[in-house]
């Protein structure tokens, strides 16, 4: 397998916080690329609900800690990896950079930093696995999973990632069709043709009730869970309930998740969904979060909140736009330098230290989620 050239880019100046990446980013992407990247459905409550959520916790620092040693590995699903942060699944991470998911893969693995890797990838995924496995620092290495009612086409698709050396599916459980996202529609964008590296089936007839038609159900993870030879997490729980049955049926894990506020508009922020499912489950499973994490104070929150990882989206595509790999690379490593500070000046030492009594919460903001 030929391996792709990856452009080199010097880093712009003036990037010193994820924001800061966010704004470049903006000015850099085709409007209509923008616009679906950085979009959200309806009026964007909850796309930036998900971000203002992560500032009802107010963190209570320890002092005088023993802080040799500290460090930032994590266990997930049996193993122990360099972080706490993975890249979550994004679609056609080509349309950011021409290097796409190469260039992701190729930062995350240096990085330390796990990668989920989408069915909408716009590369084919031994390319990506390619890239990423040889790195021996490297975090897990995942497949989501877009469900579908023709399980011949999942069992092979299934088959394919497994033999190629994927070590988890992460089925997409929340977005059984697309949410009404205004500011892409208004931005005129269509995906571009032959961008997707993977054949994805579409209904036998148009329309909303053929995708609905076509959406997983519960006897549909369970099936995934019993022919994926892999531990398989569900991505999209808001509610506990779903995450205790979720597991009844054989997840290995579950995504706190409202898909980036991109299917529904005012769904729960996933900073307030995450103590309840996190203590739902009581430790019977991996519990990730994603969604409006910008700082390395809100993965330190998210982890003593009861996740055992986070998720980063859409700044990793910021920084791929800005600066392809190296643009990720800074992107992962300022969230985890400040995930360093951060946990230093709390007096922990391992992200499994993290517990509910280093937050407390923010009497300034908690109005404001009274929903």
């Amino acid at each position: 397998m030929t391996m792709p050239t990856l452009q080199r880019h010097a880093l712009p100046a003036g990037l010193h916080t994820l924001a800061d990446h966010e704004t470049l980013a903006q000015q850099r992407l085709d409007p209509a690329h923008g616009a679906y990247i950085s979009g959200g459905a309806g009026d964007e409550t909850t796309l930036r609900a998900n971000h203002d959520a992560w500032q009802q916790w107010l963190l209570r620092p320890r002092v005088l800690k023993p802080l040799a040693g500290l460090h930032t590995r994590t266990r997930l699903l049996g193993r122990d990896w360099p972080s706490p942060v993975l890249v979550a699944p994004m679609a056609c991470h080509r349309l950011a950079h021409p290097d796409g998911e190469h260039a992701t893969a190729v930062a995350a693995a240096a990085l330390g930093v796990g990668m989920v890797l989408s069915t909408q990838t716009s590369t084919p995924p031994e390319q990506v696995a390619a890239l990423y496995l040889h790195d021996t620092d490297r975090g897990p290495l995942w497949f989501q999973l877009y469900g579908h009612n023709d399980r011949g086409w999942m069992r092979e698709l299934l088959q394919r990632v497994h033999q190629t050396g994927y070590e988890a599916i992460v089925v997409t459980a929340d977005a059984p069709l697309q949410g009404v996202r205004d500011r892409e529609r208004r931005a005129g964008f269509q995906l571009p043709a032959g961008l997707c590296a993977l054949d994805l089936p579409s209904p036998a007839t148009p329309g909303v009730p053929a995708l609905l038609a076509q959406a997983l159900q519960w006897d549909d993870l369970a099936w995934l869970v019993a022919e994926a030879g892999l531990p398989v997490l569900v991505k999209g729980i808001l509610h506990p309930d779903d995450a205790q049955q979720a597991v009844r049926l054989g997840a290995a894990g579950v995504v706190v998740s409202n898909h980036g506020g991109r299917t529904l508009d005012t769904a729960l922020p996933t900073a307030l969904a995450l103590p309840a499912i996190a203590d739902a489950l009581q430790g019977d499973a991996a519990v990730l979060v994603d969604g409006g994490i910008r700082r390395g104070t809100d993965v330190l929150k998210a982890l003593a909140l009861g996740a055992h990882a986070v998720l980063l989206g859409r700044p990793v595509l910021y920084g791929l736009a800005n600066a392809g790999a190296a643009g990720v690379a800074h992107v992962l490593r300022l969230l985890q330098d400040e995930l360093h500070a951060a946990m230093a000046l709390c007096g922990v030492t391992a992200p499994a230290q993290a517990r509910p009594g280093l937050l407390h919460p923010n009497p300034a903001t908690a109005p404001h989620f009274s929903f």
